[in-house]
């Protein structure tokens, strides 16, 4: 599953194959098809183990949170830290979104990815302010991967104090 989610950050959906997995696993492509029913049901299999790796890293990093103060410093920190991923997950959350755009068994995975996202917040907020942060934090990610010259982690603290008034 690793090697799946190798080979689609780094050659994208389109450019994903069973060849290109099976040899970024070093098994036979034989395996691959015996395994799994097709390229969909790998990458979809693939997708799903990096949603769930990434909601549990999410939900770990509001442990320990008990106040709106305490809340604030948490959102920003995801905010700033990339909301614990690297370049790799991006390109694989990316390939998800998009993908999932077309495809209702991965809008399912993004869903349910959505969901346990909304679940961390609403320890600590309502379910309406839980769906906005939740969306601001995507935001705020896209925007500072994206630009070109840094976020200054003030602008994003003060951005999610706004948003928790």
């Amino acid at each position: 599953m690793d090697a799946a989610i190798r080979v689609i950050a780094e050659h994208g959906v389109a450019g994903t194959t069973h060849r290109l997995i099976a040899a970024a696993a070093d098994v036979p492509l034989g395996s691959l098809t015996y395994h799994f029913t097709g390229l969909e049901d790998l990458r979809t299999s693939a997708f799903r183990r990096h949603a769930e790796r990434m909601a549990a890293i999410y939900a770990a990093h509001f442990d320990g949170v008990h106040d709106r103060e305490q809340l604030v410093d948490a959102v920003t920190d995801l905010i700033d830290g990339d909301a614990g991923a690297d370049q790799e997950d991006w390109a694989i959350a990316y390939e998800l979104y998009l993908a999932a755009l077309r495809d209702p068994v991965l809008r399912e995975v993004t869903d349910s990815w959505m969901r346990s996202s909304r679940a961390v917040l609403e320890r600590f907020v309502d379910p309406t302010i839980a769906r906005g942060v939740d969306a601001l934090i995507e935001g705020l990610v896209i925007h500072k991967i994206l630009a070109t010259a840094p976020v200054p982690r003030e602008e994003i603290r003060e951005i999610v104090r706004r948003a928790f008034l």
